[in-house]
């Protein structure tokens, strides 16, 4: 005896994947050469498809409504030993009705409806809903190509195998003059269902500008963080006096030994992903009731383009890298992004993003997070202000260089706790920078 895998065959020249209908043969029954094993639904026809070896059905990988890839596996049937060739000239089921239908179909599943009916006329017409919410792409097909609706397809009396609606059904139907083309589902509002105001508001005239392609993407991409996660931000404020004068010190040797200029956005970078390591459930996404602890350390940096529109180039293994390989990165993918050179490499992978709003004289922001990341940072323009001091003799008014940063986070999955307490880590990181560090 041996054991013959069984693959999903081909079922015409387009198709490239097919859904399981129902098995005719279960675990441990025998079946003939040519004898149908299954059914199965693809977008342009339902097929019986036959067994092409004679044998006993020793497993089934797959189950009724999967999607199988063609040539994939998905029964294993023990045989004597001898399998036999398959007859390429016969036609199958699938190839003679694949010209019959060529309307372009949609999804497969479908929502479940209401079971109450009423009609918009002063005649009654009621009629149950079937309870099998799959319809094969087939069905699909043909209720695209006369124009009837999911809601008219669920009232169709159904004679398939488990309720299912067959061709026949529909057909029957349609020649039965369609009795339910008229039947609407009745809905029911749930009072505490928020509706947006349908407000007609006067948007004023002038010149109109048509938003462009990245533009459009930008808006989709806010408005559905909005409405994905419960933002709120949280503010400290940081005395970068230290660091800024290292950093002024430091800048041009810097860029005489690694050829790189040492701005404020690397130092920036590093203190976030210091933090980030301290802080690892800041570094996460969601996954519907799952939280997903991200392994790298990638932080992104929100960059104008020359258009005006925003992208989010990624520094890589932040956590992992020196200060000068992450002035390099942060310098490259700045360039690109003025030159409009950035590949998707460069703006994939983000785990944590910054935004520097302190580059357009912003004293600081409230960014919108940066889906499917659950924090975003805002860095405020770093400004000279008279300040109350500690020092050995009392207090006393110093100049300092004072920066607010503000954190927007998730409040599905970050609590302030842990929100408040990684902000004040970063504050720290930059108020207490090593000064006697060298390049």
């Amino acid at each position: 005896m041996s054991r013959f895998e069984f693959k999903m065959p081909k079922l015409g020249e387009s198709i490239t994947e097919a859904a399981i209908i129902t098995w005719f043969k279960n675990v441990g029954d025998t079946i003939e050469q040519d004898e149908m094993l299954l059914e199965v639904a693809t977008d342009k026809v339902d097929s019986e498809v036959p067994s092409t070896v004679t044998g006993v059905v020793e497993e089934i990988l797959f189950q009724a409504n999967d999607v199988i890839k063609i040539g994939d596996t998905i029964a294993i049937i023990k045989t004597d030993g001898s399998v036999p060739q398959a007859k390429s000239k016969k036609k199958t089921k699938a190839d003679a009705s694949e010209k019959a239908v060529k309307t372009e179909t949609g999804k497969v599943k479908r929502p479940k409806l209401a079971t109450s009916v009423s009609t918009s006329s002063s005649s009654s017409v009621s009629a149950s809903v079937n309870n099998n919410t799959f319809f094969s792409p087939l069905i699909i097909a043909i209720a695209k190509e006369h124009h009837i609706s999911f809601e008219e397809l669920a009232r169709i009396p159904a004679t398939g195998t488990d309720g299912r609606l067959r061709k026949s059904d529909v057909f029957q139907y349609i020649n039965d003059g369609r009795p339910y083309k008229f039947v609407q589902p009745t809905v029911t509002k749930d009072p505490t269902a928020y509706r947006i105001p349908q407000l007609n508001l006067d948007k004023g005239t002038g010149k109109i500008v048509k938003m462009d392609r990245m533009r459009q993407m930008i808006a989709d991409h806010m408005v559905y963080s909005k409405h994905t996660s419960p933002h709120v931000t949280a503010y400290v404020e940081a005395d970068l006096t230290e660091l800024v004068q290292w950093r002024n010190e430091h800048k041009v040797a810097f860029q005489e030994k690694y050829g790189e200029k040492l701005t404020f956005t690397p130092l920036f970078v590093e203190a976030v992903a210091n933090a980030v390591k301290d802080f690892p459930m800041i570094n996460v996404s969601v996954d519907g009731e799952n939280i997903i602890v991200k392994e790298h350390i990638n932080i992104g940096m929100a960059t104008a383009l020359p258009s005006g529109n925003l992208i989010v180039p990624v520094v890589k293994d932040a956590d992992k890298k020196e200060l000068q390989d992450i002035a390099t990165d942060v310098n490259a993918l700045a360039t690109k992004a003025r030159e409009n050179n950035l590949k998707p490499e460069d703006i994939q992978g983000s785990t944590f993003t910054i935004s520097n709003v302190g580059t357009f004289g912003s004293l600081m922001g409230t960014p919108i997070i940066n889906q499917p990341e659950v924090a975003i940072l805002a860095l405020g323009i770093i400004k000279k202000r008279a300040e109350v001091i500690e020092t050995d003799k009392g207090d006393e008014i110093a100049i300092r260089s004072m920066m607010y940063l503000s954190l927007s986070f998730d409040h599905r999955v970050v609590d302030g706790y842990l929100g408040g307490s990684f902000l004040r880590r970063i504050a720290d990181n930059l108020e207490q920078f090593d000064t006697n560090r060298t390049i």
